[in-house]
């Protein structure tokens, strides 16, 4: 063997009991594991785990690590969490598939989630400079190879419907015709052959928020054909969300398709306490055979790019036109009536209270000042709009505690960290979220069974990404695990200091090689893609 664990609490994934065991690892794989002490000789490598809790490792059903995993090998933000997949492409908008003209107008609708990469500062990209960073991918099969490199921790990926609406339509809010209908199926469908488990949507992001339900139907027909799934950002999570929810139940149940909500909360003052509403929408789909799963993290406030709240009308054209419309006057206040008065479609329909929006993050750093701080009005917000050419990243503190700990009880609910590492306030959730759920809502408030919280983090989201090999400390499967003190772990990151890295959680592998080890950072870049899996109907 290549490395035998010996005496750890083995919490298997599957949410059934924990046991103690001996684990033996051999070639990336687990190769047995013994109830009591393994009777056969030793391995290369030997690992006491007396204490310690040997799970399988995390998978972040919703990362934005898109760019973080090719710029940045260390990449402990997840690694040090236990996490050993993330799930990328999410909420509509992400690098492929592109066209020259499209990956300009992403890279800069996206900047806030993404940043830009070191050596590759421009808005526009210059297709011909040195960068020390070359995009140089326009499908996904093209930027899963690129990940095949060799990265931090595993990576799976879902076809982004907004970047594919702004390749085949633009960035207007119109219907498609029927050309390019068929050329956004196209689109879907060879991201699909190529390796991505399914397809996403930010319907509150500009331009995938000027499809119709229509339309996205037709996309999930072509999901489901290839055995994938449907991961929404939905319309509204705050006025009409439960019609918002209800849409994207309704519309995969036409296509025949599999739904996962992103980041499934109930936020904003009109929603205190009504998780239970949604919860009950999704018991009802799914005592009529929906194929349902979620994700959430365990937080309150969310995050998102400020640009983001802007109503959808104002985006229309894309980046370029947004700025143009933010350095007009009359333009300018026909949006700030839209946010304060009506409520904007791109802050979920309420009307925007600046009191709730922090400033997490920047591109400019001559703009650093305003992190930390809360937006005071209007006329700072359009300021750093267009100072930060679209770029400042935000708090938005509107979410309840008691849905949070409602909606993660679910029996379908998954882990997802949502966590935008950019910016120098980023949210907690980015370094927290794995450890937070262990160390706070299983430890200390008993909202889950370590058994069960471990199932929601590994067993649960493998099986919804259809993974045969992964999510459970069974003989055979890769060995993706993350051994960590029931005792002592917890989330080091907080509002005020985010980027602290977690405790309790020493030893990380993927594929049978450390990642994490001593609580230390190995140069191991054992991550690869994790491609869909051939459905058996193709």
């Amino acid at each position: 063997m290549d490395l035998v664990i010996r005496g750890a609490r083995v919490v298997d994934g599957t949410g059934g009991p924990s046991y103690i065991a001996d684990v033996a690892v051999h070639e990336g794989r687990i190769a047995g594991v013994s109830r009591g002490r393994m009777r056969t000789g030793g391995g290369r490598q030997t690992l006491d785990a007396h204490g310690l809790v040997l799970a399988p490792g995390f998978i972040d059903m919703h990362a934005h690590s898109d760019l973080a995993l090719l710029h940045d090998p260390d990449h402990s933000a997840k690694a040090a969490q236990g996490v050993t997949l993330e799930v990328l492409g999410q909420d509509g908008l992400s690098y492929a598939p592109v066209d020259d003209r499209t990956l300009t107008d992403v890279r800069a609708a996206i900047a806030g989630w993404n940043g830009h990469p070191p050596q590759a500062t421009a808005i526009v990209v210059d297709l011909d400079s040195d960068s020390d960073f070359d995009f140089d991918w326009r499908t996904v099969g093209e930027y899963l190879d690129r990940l095949d490199g060799g990265i931090a921790v595993n990576a799976a990926y879902l076809v982004p419907q907004g970047t594919v609406r702004a390749y085949a339509v633009g960035w207007e809010d119109r219907p498609a015709t029927p050309a390019e209908l068929d050329r956004m199926r196209t689109l879907v469908a060879e991201g699909l052959a190529q390796g991505a488990v399914g397809m996403s949507s930010g319907l509150t992001y500009t331009p995938g928020m000027y499809a119709s339900g229509t339309e996205l139907t037709e996309l999930c027909r072509v999901v489901a054909s290839y055995g994938g799934y449907y991961c929404p950002h939905h319309r509204s999570y705050g006025h009409g969300a439960l019609d918002a929810y209800a849409e994207m139940v309704g519309l995969t149940r036409e296509a025949g398709c599999a739904l996962h909500l992103a980041h499934a909360t109930m936020n904003f003052g009109e929603n205190e306490g009504r998780a239970g509403e949604l919860l009950a929408l999704l018991d009802r789909a799914l005592a009529a055979g929906a194929d349902i799963t979620l994700d959430s993290y365990p937080y309150t406030p969310g995050c998102t790019t400020l640009v983001a709240l802007l109503p959808s009308w104002a985006g229309e054209g894309g980046p370029e036109a947004v700025l143009a419309r933010l350095r007009d006057d009359a333009e300018a206040e026909r949006i700030r009536h839209t946010l304060e008065v009506e409520g904007a479609d791109g802050c979920h329909g309420v009307p925007v209270d600046w009191s709730t929006i922090e400033i997490s993050g920047v591109t400019d750093p001559a703009l650093d000042s305003y992190v930390g701080t809360r937006v005071p009005d209007w006329d700072t917000a359009r300021r750093l709009l267009l100072r930060d050419r679209l770029g400042p990243t935000v708090l938005q503190h509107v979410g309840h505690e008691e849905n949070v700990r409602a909606i993660m009880r679910h029996r379908v609910h998954t882990g997802g960290s949502d966590g935008i590492l950019q910016g120098a306030k980023p949210h907690p959730r980015a370094y927290g979220t794995f450890p937070h759920y262990l160390g706070r809502y299983v430890r200390e408030l008993g909202v889950l069974s370590l058994e069960e919280c471990v199932a929601h983090l590994s067993g649960r989201p493998a099986s919804r990404l259809r993974l045969p090999d992964r999510g459970l400390v069974r003989e055979g499967y890769r060995a993706d695990l993350v051994l960590f003190d029931p005792d002592t772990v917890a989330a080091g990151s907080t509002y005020e200091n985010p980027r602290v890295l977690p405790t309790g959680i020493p030893h990380v592998l993927i594929d049978g090689r450390f990642v994490i080890r001593d609580a230390r950072r190995t140069d191991t870049l054992a991550g690869r893609s994790v491609r869909r899996t051939p459905h058996h109907g193709r």
